[in-house]
């Protein structure tokens, strides 16, 4: 579309397509025409005497004409509609951002939002350090459809790292059905000595106001089943330590019951700057019914800088694939979605979802929820793992890891048909869809204004974490399994918070809690500190790393220590040890040894 040579209202000469020029910049143009129209008096088309057809803008004076010169009530309603015009314009050119330019390059692999999906470790570790600080966040404009829901919302989008850049990509926003009875509390980002450090966000209790923060849980003893279910139908929540009469106690896994439509979140705990966090177990959405995951996106240098700038996603990836590409990255906190099939990812940590308890890192809900729905096939699990393992060895069978390599790949049908991993699709696309558990919904233009300027309210909470958790630490377990009183404050409350149960419909409330095992009290928590697993400790990209400074003991003062003394045996007084002598073996007195005779062996008669 191009603006023609005839008279308008911005203007002689602009061919400028519209679809190429920013929102911002094209209404910065129509603002300043707008404006010397404002100030250009123009005669005023209406007779003496009579009135206003168009409203009362202009009033009359004392003035002999009757109606005097005066700013005319057009340049109004030009900025009216302008003003409409512009937004839809923001929007469209926002919506362009999901494609690949030069601005932005939209990927089908990469990290998994935190609110969507958070990864549960058993022995959880600091967030990661890195080089250089984040950008300031973008500024997200929500699509125009979403699931319907009344427990629906949008949760914007935050900066997360790309080792293999060694650069920030941007993770975009989500639709999220919120876990009933649940608040979002966002990470941040946060100055460390080496870098800047990862702090994870979680799902805490909506009631909640407080946060208390605990010295780091024991190394966990969790080991799987030791009895078998009572039924297929059961799915094992592992167990967990808490924190019980200012100590760590025990509480063993179990076997639960397990729902079609709702996934069990265990219990477990989030680190933090000041301590740890416990996040107790809850009722959440599988993941096909979860929401919208929408495609991470590399920006240019200085895009996302430019003053006004938005950014709408627009290519949401197919939750269907979505569970079958999954990966989980402990070191990072994130699960990732797509191709980190290469022998080479495991070496950064990266973990297949198949496997990932069966090592012991952790619990993964996710997977445990797949597997209770198919476990009436004896053989799904391996097939899973005969799937990851063909695309381990076999490249063109993994999903591209761009939206224009997907293209790429549609457009090929014999290339198409090998490789079925189709990661991604337009949200308007996906929103026409009957097949798929979700159904979608238009969001008028007044809630997307709204739902923007969320993300302003969600950086305010994330500012004001990060302040509440940079002072004070929560001392660790000592040698003798006494701890430190821990520190519990007031923390502001979310703006991303879900319905209590009993506000749903019947039809949508979770179940009841699981009944929980009691503590099991002959477990005792072990006085040394729980070390990372071997492979995944968090390198610090960009950052030397220092070896650990283990403080001298200090010497007892005015005493000298010297080497310790081994006393020598004692040996027996007035004894001479002697050899062993062995006696001889008795002959038998008065006989002479023969040679054996054998006996000949009688003929045949």
């Amino acid at each position: 579309m191009v603006r023609g040579d005839g008279p308008s209202p911005w203007g002689q000469g602009l061919k400028v397509p519209i679809a190429k020029l920013r929102p911002t910049v094209y209404v910065d143009r129509i603002v300043m025409k707008i404006n010397s129209l404002l100030v250009t008096p123009v005669a005023a088309a209406v007779p003496a005497g009579g009135s206003n057809p168009l409203g009362t803008l202009s009033q009359p004076s004392s003035s002999s004409s009757g109606w005097p010169r005066a700013r005319s009530v057009w340049p109004t309603v030009w900025l009216v509609a302008i003003i409409g015009i512009s937004w839809q314009l923001a929007l469209c050119r926002a919506q362009q951002a999901g494609d690949d330019s030069q601005d932005a390059q939209v990927l089908t692999r990469g990290p998994v939002h935190e609110a969507f999906a958070g990864v549960v470790t058993f022995n959880p570790e600091p967030g990661v350090v890195v080089p250089k600080a984040a950008p300031e966040a973008i500024e997200e404009v929500p699509p125009a459809e979403r699931p319907e829901g009344a427990n629906v919302t949008w949760i914007p989008g935050y900066w997360a790292w790309d080792d293999e850049r060694s650069d920030f990509l941007w993770i975009s926003g989500i639709w999220r059905s919120l876990p009933p009875g649940r608040q979002w509390i966002a990470g941040y980002w946060a100055q460390v000595t080496d870098g800047y450090q990862w702090t994870s966000g979680y799902w805490a209790d909506a009631t909640a106001q407080e946060t208390t923060y605990l010295p780091a849980p024991p190394a966990t003893v969790e080991s799987g089943p030791n009895i078998a279910p009572p039924s297929a139908d059961y799915g094992w929540t592992p167990g967990c330590w808490l924190w019980r009469q200012q100590r760590y106690a025990w509480q063993p896994g179990y076997w639960a019951v397990g729902r079609a439509n709702w996934l069990w979140m265990p219990a477990h705990y989030v680190w933090s700057p000041r301590g740890y966090v416990f996040v107790d177990g809850y009722w959440d959405y599988p993941v096909a019914r979860r929401g919208v995951v929408f495609a991470p996106v590399l920006f240019g240098a200085g895009v996302y800088a430019r003053p006004g700038y938005s950014y709408s996603p627009s290519i949401a990836i197919d939750l269907a694939m979505f569970a079958e590409q999954l990966f989980l990255r402990p070191n990072y906190h994130h699960y990732y979605f797509g191709d980190y099939y290469a022998p080479s990812y495991r070496q950064s940590g990266f973990v297949s979802s198949y496997s990932y308890q069966t090592n012991r890192h952790g619990f993964d809900p996710i997977f445990a929820h797949q597997r209770w729905e198919h476990r009436q096939d004896s053989h799904w699990e391996q097939g899973v793992a005969e799937t990851y393992q063909f695309r381990r060895d076999h490249e063109n069978a993994r999903p591209p890891r761009t939206w224009v390599a997907l293209q790429t790949l549609q457009a090929n049908p014999a290339e198409a048909k090998l490789n079925r991993a189709v990661m991604a699709t337009p949200i308007d696309q996906l929103a026409k869809r009957k097949d798929g558990p979700q159904r979608f919904q238009t969001v008028p233009q007044e809630d997307r204004q709204k739902l923007a300027q969320r993300s302003q309210e969600v950086q305010k909470s994330r500012e004001q974490r990060r302040t509440q958790e940079a002072t004070g630490t929560v001392a660790a377990v000592s040698a003798a399994g006494a701890v430190a009183q821990p520190a519990t404050v007031t923390h502001a409350k979310s703006p991303i918070i879900g319905k209590a149960p009993a506000q749903l419909k019947k039809s949508e409330m979770p179940p009841n809690v699981p009944s929980t095992p009691k503590i099991d009290r002959k477990v005792l928590p072990d006085a040394i500190p729980p070390s990372r697993p071997a492979g995944l400790e968090p390198a610090t990209p960009g950052v030397t790393p220092r070896d650990k400074v283990v403080p001298p003991v200090p010497a007892t003062p005015g005493v000298t220590p010297r080497d310790k003394v081994v006393p020598p045996v004692p040996a027996t007084p007035g004894v001479t040890p002697r050899d062993k002598v062995v006696p001889p073996v008795p002959a038998t007195p008065g006989v002479t040894p023969r040679d054996k005779v054998v006996p000949p062996v009688p003929a045949t008669p």
